[in-house]
């Protein structure tokens, strides 16, 4: 049982597809299927599943698929932490975010991450907040954007105070107002994003006592923009998924002034590859006047 089998193996579960897994570790498809036989003939049973539209774990598979990468994700730290005696930067620091932190920060700070340390690669995990902390615990990515409140078991950054902010058509009867009181809101018909980004806002009802009208939920802050502009009801969003508006929809501030806390969140004794990614964030955010806690 060797290392390099079950980095095809994890390679195949990532790409979803023998062919990607070729292309990502220079490997004939036939070299990869070689690797996925061996390691399943050492185990004694199937890890994949082949189908017409894809490759998928079998339940043995999940299971053992935690166990391969913990020993991938060691063996990169064990590189990493070598390299770092020797005075050298190496590896692979796998970043989780969301979609607002991806289009606004990340082009920006991950420029200045390969400009200052070519010898780390960065890897991209896009996801909600539940995913994402499911992901920092379970070992698939080293750090991630969050909101707070996080797990104890993970340590968490500040970063940012978003605003949160309802936004409404230039149709609706209440689109002059500066400010929109929580029982006009809850007399309103809601556009909500789907469980799993809706934290704060959910957040925003239980701490003023809110029953909300939710008439629609979507997890595209696009679609929620068309159904707002078209005057299908109310959201409140976050500031910083407002920077592109259209002209017909309107921004009022919250009878009281709220916020989401952006962080970045890692397990305990992360890796040298993403301590220097996080000190990169730090210092591109307060370079850029951006730091907001």
């Amino acid at each position: 049982m060797t290392l390099s089998r079950f980095e095809v193996f994890y390679a195949v579960v990532e790409s979803g597809s023998l062919t990607k897994a070729g292309e990502m570790l220079n490997l004939t498809q036939s070299g990869i299927s070689h690797a996925i036989n061996s390691l399943e003939n050492e185990f004694g049973f199937s890890l994949l599943t082949r189908g017409r539209s894809g490759i998928y774990l079998t339940s043995n598979g999940e299971r053992m698929l935690e166990y391969i990468r913990g020993i991938l994700i060691l063996h990169d730290r064990l590189k990493q932490e070598a390299a770092a005696i020797k005075g050298l930067e190496v590896g692979v620091v796998r970043i989780g975010t969301f979609t607002s932190v991806a289009a606004q920060w990340l082009p920006h700070i991950i420029k200045q991450f390969q400009d200052d340390h070519p010898g780390i690669n960065v890897k991209l995990f896009e996801g909600d907040y539940t995913t994402l902390e499911q992901w920092i615990l379970n070992g698939v990515i080293d750090c991630g954007f969050l909101t707070s409140p996080t797990p104890k078991s993970l340590e968490f950054l500040p970063l940012k105070k978003d605003k949160m902010l309802c936004i409404l058509s230039d149709e609706h009867p209440l689109h002059k107002l500066d400010r929109i009181s929580f029982k006009q809101i809850e007399a309103e018909p809601l556009i909500m994003p789907k469980e799993g980004w809706d934290n704060e806002i959910n957040q925003i009802f239980r701490e003023n006592n809110i029953k909300p009208n939710v008439k629609f939920e979507v997890s595209d802050d696009q679609a929620i923009m068309a159904m707002v502009q078209n005057n299908l009801g109310v959201s409140i969003r976050p500031e910083m998924t407002l920077t592109h508006i259209p002209n017909n929809i309107r921004i009022l501030n919250l009878e009281a002034d709220s916020f989401r806390f952006i962080g970045l969140a890692t397990k305990h004794n992360t890796s040298p590859a993403a301590k220097k990614f996080i000190e990169c964030v730090h210092t591109w955010l307060s370079d850029h006047n951006l730091l907001d806690f």
